[in-house]
């Protein structure tokens, strides 16, 4: 029996909206309907379990592969149904292809990520996966400044102050660096 074309489902917001949790909870239906699922993170991230486990903030975790370029992703996932990719953004701009190439084999893709940096951009292969997925998920988190529902973006807080626009787009950690604000609340320095 061949099977038909997958999937791409992506998974984004700023931090702390749940888009690790959503893509564990996702992963799991798919073990339980007896799916062959691959999990992969990018190896940048060790933060929480370590560089083996995709993790929430909430301390929920799963084993990954972790993994560095999209070409690893490509070879590492033969055999899999469903391939679930965390931390999207740190990936190379292949990832849309890999993403597109596992889809086109009949693979069901789950992949998140931030949509934008600290700064507001655009990030990594975000942009270019959002534009062939067949479901985007958007998430948002709560303002951590004026607790609106509405929080879109993500702060970068250096001694409790916004970074400057001129900090480099790549630093990872978790609440003492970032935070979820919405747009009003959202600042950067100069």
């Amino acid at each position: 029996m061949t099977r038909g074309k997958g999937t791409l489902t992506v998974i984004s917001g700023p931090m702390f909206s749940n888009k690790s949790g959503e893509l564990l909870r996702l992963a799991t239906v798919h073990r339980i309907a007896g799916r062959e699922v691959s999990l992969f993170k990018h190896s940048l991230d060790d933060r929480y379990q370590g560089a083996d486990a995709i993790s929430t903030h909430g301390g929920a975790s799963m084993a990954a592969e972790p993994v560095s370029t999209s070409s690893e992703v490509r070879l590492l996932a033969s055999g899999a149904d469903v391939v679930a990719i965390d931390e999207a953004q740190f990936f190379d701009e292949g990832l849309a292809a890999v993403a597109a190439q596992l889809v086109g084999a009949g693979v069901t893709v789950f992949v998140a990520g931030l949509d934008r940096n600290f700064k507001g951009d655009p990030f990594g292969p975000m942009p270019a996966l959002m534009a062939i997925a067949d479901e985007v998920m958007k998430l948002k988190a709560v303002c951590m400044r004026c607790r609106s529902l509405n929080g879109t973006m993500t702060q970068r807080l250096i001694d409790g102050r916004p970074a400057s626009r001129h900090s480099p787009v790549i630093l990872v950690g978790a609440a003492e660096a970032y935070e979820a604000r919405c747009r009003d609340c959202h600042e950067l320095a100069d």
